[in-house]
Parts: structure tokens; sequence; C-alpha cells
């Protein structure tokens, strides 16, 4: 398998951005390389759960895209594809969890030192994912739901991240 999967990795890896979105690409750019994550994932039952796991982020499609993997064990293995669009001065998101069966499509900017993620769930809620705290080597994410369509948020998930490679 290994072998048959070599061609394929080399097609979608990319060693930096294309060189026409380079300016675009430097809201998530920062990203790239190997981290490590402390999680609080809070049910919708109000139970609270804390786990362990890894993110990764890497330059993809010509280095027109970012890719990256989030692993946490027992509670999603999923995978986020982030395409800049220069028209739009944003990023597509595009977030897949097989293990879950979720999927979330957002819209992604800068606002002020965040990173700001917008979209709605598969059956309309909606959602907002934010990069916070951002330092050369760490960052908080937040994952919320808003079941009024963003007049309240509820925390679904905490997470502070660390680099481990660049």
């Amino acid at each position: 398998m290994a072998a048959a999967s070599a061609p394929f990795l080399d097609m979608l890896h990319a060693d930096a951005p294309a060189p026409d979105r380079v300016g675009g690409m430097a809201l998530y750019g920062w990203l790239i390389g190997a981290w490590t994550m402390d999680a609080v994932i809070h049910a919708d039952d109000g139970a609270r759960h804390e786990a362990k796991g890894n993110i990764g982020f890497g330059w993809v499609l010509e280095g027109r895209a970012i890719q990256d993997v989030w692993i946490l064990p027992g509670f999603f293995h999923g995978t986020t594809l982030r395409v800049y669009d220069p028209a739009l001065d944003a990023w597509h998101i595009l977030w897949s969890d097989p293990l879950k069966q979720y999927y979330a499509r957002q819209i992604g900017r800068a606002e002020g030192r965040d990173i700001v993620q917008l979209g709605k769930t598969g059956d309309g809620v909606a959602i907002r994912w934010r990069f916070t705290e951002i330092a050369r080597d760490s960052f908080r994410w937040l994952g919320e739901s808003s079941p009024d369509d963003g007049v309240s948020w509820r925390l679904q998930a905490d997470v502070q991240a660390r680099r481990t490679t660049h």
C-alpha cells in the first residue's frame, strides 16, 4: 500500500504557497507543521471530556490550499481543506470527519488578531470556529454552535495547541 500511495502524496503535497497566492496564504500559512493539542469537549448533555491529540498542517494542491488533519482519539478524526479565494479575499473551509460522519462548510477571515470561520452544519445550525490567542508556537481553537442563528453561542470544543515541528 505504501508504494501505491507515494505518487498520490507527491501529487497532493506542495513545498510552499503558490507564487500568485503568497500574500493571501499568510492567514493560515503560519500553521504549517505539526502540533499537539489538549482539548476539552462539551457534549450536548453537559458532559465535559478531556483528551490529548495531534494536528498536522501542510501545503497542498500546488500551494493553492492548506490541508490539515486533526486526530483526537475517541472524539474526531478529520481533515480540513482550506482554499484561499482571491476574489473574496477569504478562505473556503471544508471540514470532513468520516468517523462521526460530520461535515461543515465555512468562510474564514481575519477578525482583529483572530481567525474566524463562520458557516452552517448540514442541518442548518450556525457554527463559528475561531483561532484565538495566536502566537508563533501556540494557539487556542474554539468550536461553537448557535441554535438561534448567531444570537447566542454554545461552546462545543476548546483546544489548546502547541507546535512540535515547523
